[in-house]
């Protein structure tokens, strides 16, 4: 199967991906999160995050954890079209939706080079750093400053309406 018309795999087709990638002498790098509303500050974190080097991989949070995490309404869109509109960006390389509250378990699967985290972290903030160390990776923050956000827009949206 073509890698560039079928970015959006599941955990094993993923492993398998990422073996691929380094045997061919690629790194990996893992940028996660929730993606509800893909706006501008999304973009230049995966940008950073494609910036570092090597394949990147995105993992979405699956839709019940974007309601534990975010609230009741959340997510705004479903997350197979969450992860189909991130496969579209050319700087990712792989999507893969993981249904657990943090990313650990699937760092330890993939074990990737870097995990890149937006500005809204630090480097000792970050809550899977652990992980990513255990499996050899280091953790990088990137992107701009935490300006733009899914739940600010929506606020002021409805703010805007005069639903608030």
């Amino acid at each position: 199967m073509d890698e560039k018309l079928n970015k959006v795999v599941t955990r094993g087709e993923l492993r398998r991906r990422v073996e691929d990638w380094r045997q061919a002498g690629e790194s990996v790098t893992l940028a996660n999160g929730c993606f509800d509303l893909l706006h501008v500050g999304h973009i230049r974190y995966l940008r950073s995050a494609k910036a570092l080097g090597g394949k990147l991989v995105v993992a979405i949070n699956a839709d019940e954890t974007v309601r534990a995490l975010k609230g009741e309404g959340r997510p705004l869109m479903p997350d197979h079209e969450r992860a189909e509109i991130l496969a579209a960006l050319a700087d990712v390389d792989a999507v893969v939706i993981f249904p657990e509250p943090d990313v650990r378990a699937l760092i330890r699967e993939i074990r990737p080079d870097v995990q890149a985290k937006g500005t809204d972290y630090t480097a000792e903030s970050v809550p899977e750093a652990d992980a990513v160390r255990e499996g050899g990776g280091r953790v990088e923050i990137v992107g701009d400053a935490k300006d733009h956000s899914t739940s600010e827009i929506i606020r002021t949206r409805l703010t805007r309406d005069g639903r608030t």
